[in-house]
C-alpha cells in the first residue's frame, strides 16, 4: 500500500509540474537576438585606466547593433545579471592593427584655426565629405603630419565588466 501511494504522488508531482519544474533561468545576453545589456566596466590599456563607468550609469548597449567593439560584443553575449568577466580583446577585434599608412602630412593652408597648435593636440575635419579625428604628429613650416589611426588602434584591451541588467531590445 504504501508504494502504492508513493507512485501516485510522484505521478501526480510529475503531471502538474510539482516538484521536478525547474526554476526560471535568468535572462541571458543572446547572440543573434535583439538583446539589450547594461553593464559596468572599467578599460585599462597597457596597465593604465583608459575609462570607466564608475559615478555613472551603466553603459547600455544592444548586441548585433555594433555600438561596441566586436571583441567585446562577443564577450557579452551569454552572460547574465550579476556575471563578472575580465574580457581581453586583441587588437583585430578592438579597433584594428596601427597602420603605417595612416600616417599623412596635410599643407598647413588645409586646416584652419592653427593658433595654439601643437603636437598631440587632436583635430577635426572632413575629407571627401566624411568627418574625421586626427593626432597632430609634427608641424613643419608648411606641412603637418597626421595620425588618422583611432588612438587604441594596434592596442589589446582589458575590460572588467560585471553586469546589471539584460533583456530585450530597448528595455
Amino acid at each position: 500500500m504504501r508504494v502504492k501511494a508513493l507512485g501516485i504522488l510522484l505521478l501526480g508531482a510529475a503531471l502538474l509540474g510539482g516538484c521536478t519544474k525547474k526554476a526560471a533561468e535568468p535572462a541571458k545576453a543572446a547572440d543573434g537576438k535583439v538583446t539589450t545589456v547594461r553593464f559596468n566596466y572599467t578599460l585599462t590599456v597597457d596597465g593604465k585606466k583608459i575609462d570607466s563607468s564608475e559615478g555613472k550609469p551603466p553603459l547600455s548597449v544592444t548586441l548585433g547593433k555594433g555600438q561596441v567593439i566586436p571583441g567585446l560584443e562577443e564577450a557579452l553575449a551569454g552572460m547574465k545579471a550579476g556575471d563578472k568577466r575580465v574580457v581581453t580583446v586583441p587588437p583585430e577585434k578592438g579597433y584594428g592593427p596601427y597602420r603605417e599608412e595612416g600616417i599623412k602630412k596635410v599643407p598647413k593652408a588645409a586646416l584652419k584655426d592653427l593658433a595654439g597648435l601643437k603636437p598631440g593636440m587632436v583635430v577635426n575635419g572632413q575629407a571627401a565629405g566624411q568627418p574625421f579625428q586626427a593626432v597632430v604628429k609634427a608641424i613643419g613650416d608648411k606641412d603637418i603630419t597626421l595620425d588618422l589611426n583611432h588612438p587604441m588602434a594596434g592596442k589589446t584591451l582589458n575590460f572588467d565588466v560585471e553586469i546589471v541588467s539584460v533583456g530585450p531590445a530597448g528595455t
